[in-house]
């Protein structure tokens, strides 16, 4: 063959090629990112998250998918949708919750497990320490035993005389336990009487609030999954017996809890995205330390407060984030 014919085919396969390769520079890689959630869908973590994903350049339909799970308040679902994430390869696992993400690093000790929110960390074992997480797992903690006390210095503020706390937590939750651990702790130094109510399913909230009825000033609510799910009917049933309540989640209070004190959950979950982002981008969980709040609220009802006769201090009202009238 002639030079002359060769470079003339070349150049033609050139021209014929070029538009393919460019094409494919054109497509960006697209990272999966599998959400986990121990109770009903999330709209405010989702949206929290996503939120600060699209500012840090992740677009839903463009480089980024996201594949959702919710366990609605079944614990037997988790491994079975863990199981699910580790066949699809997904790039980052995003959950919450303690047993939740013990329960997916049993499926998987390669993908990375980034946890947007979890009691103690370190206490329950899920990292080796906060700055050097080792394994495969890194998030945010949100100190749920560690502002113990000062829940119950502000329900010591709005409760005249309060010498007498029950507490319910759900047994099954090693958060909620070690937090339990820390109120006993707290409550002995104040000189306060304290009675804990373990439960492990809804149907064991009446009867311990029925034990407590007459027998508590007040009611310290240790948060997890069960109590998010029941929060509606603990709080009535609390209502009724007369024991005013102070929660360590949110979403408590605005159906009839009275104080919330603990961490800006949105600041929080926006956070938990910039560890995802690191992830993506090729960062190692064992390298990124695990974060603690820099933010909290409080929060009070002052139709619940109302409700069972609490005159609420005005210094009091003046330091709430918010107040639900």
């Amino acid at each position: 063959m002639r030079r002359r014919e060769f470079m003339t085919m070349l150049v033609g396969a050139a021209g014929t090629a070029w538009p393919v390769i460019g094409l494919a520079q054109q497509q960006p890689k697209l990272s999966t990112i599998g959400f986990l959630g121990p109770t009903a869908p999330a709209p405010g973590w989702v949206a929290a998250v996503l939120g600060r994903l699209r500012e840090l350049g992740w677009t839903q339909g463009g480089n980024l998918s996201i594949e959702y799970r919710w366990a609605e308040g079944r614990p037997e679902r988790i491994p079975e949708f863990a199981a699910e994430f580790v066949r699809l390869k997904v790039d980052v696992i995003v959950t919450a919750g303690t047993p939740v993400v013990l329960a997916v690093r049993r499926a998987t000790t390669a993908i990375p497990i980034v946890f947007s929110s979890a009691g103690d960390p370190v206490g329950t074992g899920l990292v080796a320490s906060l700055a050097h997480p080792g394994g495969n797992v890194t998030g945010l903690s949100f100190m749920t035993a560690e502002v113990a006390g000062k829940r119950i210095e502000l329900l010591r503020e709005v409760v005249p005389n309060l010498r007498r706390l029950a507490v319910i937590v759900n047994a099954g939750f090693p958060d909620a336990m070690l937090e339990m651990g820390e109120v006993k702790a707290v409550t002995k130094t104040l000189g306060l009487e304290v009675s804990s109510h373990e439960v492990r399913r809804p149907d064991d909230i009446p009867t311990a609030i029925e034990t407590m009825k007459n027998q508590a000033d007040a009611l310290y609510v240790c948060g997890d999954p069960l109590m998010v799910g029941n929060r509606v009917r603990l709080n009535a049933l609390a209502l009724a017996a007369r024991l005013p309540t102070v929660h360590s989640i949110r979403e408590a209070i605005e159906i009839g809890g009275l104080i919330y004190y603990g961490p800006d959950f949105p600041s929080l979950f926006r956070r938990g995205a910039d560890i995802v982002d690191k992830v993506l981008r090729g960062a190692k969980p064992a390298d990124i330390p695990v974060e603690q709040p820099i933010k909290f609220d409080l929060v009070i009802n002052l139709t619940t407060a109302k409700a069972l006769g609490l005159q609420i201090p005005e210094s009091f009202l003046l330091r709430a984030d918010e107040v639900i009238e």
